[in-house]
């Protein structure tokens, strides 16, 4: 039995990997890079390569004399890379989009992680990420101000019927104000990505830190959980009906893949009451916000639209947007909401100036942002909190 178990985990791993292959097709190395290349923020310590340059291109080497044939993959293309003497490959990207990007190298066939560079979650594994400069990195740096804390929380889940975890970002002055009460963000990160994201890859804790100190935004909690419904399973009560079909029991004891109503009842059913319970919260929908990117935003209007009377901010980020239509069908949305706020990058095709010019057209306070020159990664995301938290609780 385990030994089919492996067979299959094999055959399945080569299937990915095969099927990541063809979606990105092999390239020569960018030949016309220029030669000022800079080791990157996100290299473990010590480490010179990955390498940036002032085009944007990426350079990655990798001492693997052995290896028959190595790519640097990137953005959906695998550039070759080229082994000298000593055994070390060494390949160039074209230039990227500034931002941060998840990549990987191809060794003999095999995707693994750069070993120069520090490891995130994204694209569903743990591998390698690196930034390309932009002009506007200050917001999302660490400065000399008072500096807030990233609280890692683990707690019981009635609706999953286990231990889940979460990140909680505390403002700076939390600890030194016993008898003050905060409002709360609720952030979601994207598809394939985990409750670390926003703070590893989104630099959640240095732009609010930044911005509070600046008196740009005003304090606030923010709570960064685990949204893939997919592997969230709802047992007892809480477990939706299964249809004669679909019966048999997932892991855990539960009812298998709830689809994307799952993460609602866990946030609504346990995330919120805990933190309203454990943190110093003001627990009322006017100081209660959610927002997220991509799969995250998907998520927010949903959840929000459907619980039209718990939260007075909303912000999707590359995540779509809040029609007129679901306004008018969300019986007291309008009248609780404060704020909608809906962002993309402008090399997504965006819609959304032309959603919030609609919502405005009925009453509402309705922003669009488009982050200029990004696409759907990390640096349109950070920008967009950026913007958000200026806006929130005020």
């Amino acid at each position: 039995m385990k030994k089919t178990l492996i067979l299959v985990l094999m055959l399945a791993a080569l299937s990915a990997s095969a099927s990541a292959q063809q979606r990105n097709p092999v390239v020569p190395s960018f030949t016309g890079a220029i030669e000022d290349f800079k080791p990157n923020v996100t290299n473990q310590l010590g480490h010179q390569y990955p390498m940036v340059n002032s085009q944007g291109a990426v350079r990655a080497q990798l001492r693997a004399p052995e290896a028959n044939a190595v790519q640097l993959d990137i953005a959906g293309k695998r550039y070759e890379m080229t082994k000298d003497e000593n055994g070390v490959w060494t390949g160039t990207s074209d230039p990227q989009d500034v931002g941060f990007h998840y990549y990987q190298l191809n060794v003999d066939g095999a995707s693994v992680p750069d070993p120069g560079s520090i490891y995130f979650f994204g694209a569903g594994r743990w591998g390698s990420g690196i930034e390309i400069p932009s002009d506007d990195m200050d917001f999302w740096q660490v400065k000399n101000v008072p500096q807030g804390a990233i609280e890692e929380k683990y707690y019981w889940s009635k609706a999953t019927e286990s231990m889940r975890h979460c990140y909680v970002y505390l403002p700076a002055e939390y600890q030194k104000n016993p008898d003050k009460k905060y409002p709360v963000l609720y952030l979601q990160h994207g598809n394939a990505e985990n409750e670390q994201g926003w703070s590893a890859q989104g630099h959640t804790g240095q732009i609010l830190d930044n911005l509070i100190a600046e008196g740009k935004a005003v304090p606030f909690i923010v709570v960064m959980d685990y949204g893939q419904s997919q592997n969230i399973h709802l047992v007892g009560q809480y477990a939706p009906q299964p249809q004669p079909q679909q019966a048999q029991q997932g892991p855990g004891g539960g009812r298998g893949n709830t689809g994307p109503d799952a993460f609602q009842t866990v946030l609504l059913t346990d995330i919120i009451p805990m933190v309203e319970k454990e943190y110093r919260v003001i627990a009322d929908a006017q100081h209660r916000a959610m927002a997220g990117l991509s799969m995250g935003g998907m998520q927010t209007r949903r959840i929000t639209v459907a619980n039209p009377t718990t939260f007075a901010y909303v912000g999707q980020f590359s995540g779509g947007t809040i029609s007129v239509e679901d306004v008018q069908g969300a019986a007291g949305f309008q009248q609780t909401n404060k704020l909608v706020f809906m962002s993309s990058g402008s090399k997504e095709n965006p819609r959304v100036m032309e959603a919030a010019e609609a919502l405005r057209g009925i009453g509402m306070n309705a922003v669009g942002y488009i982050s200029d020159g990004t696409a759907h990664e990390w640096h349109t995301w950070r920008r967009s909190l950026y913007q958000f938290a200026q806006l929130l609780f005020k």
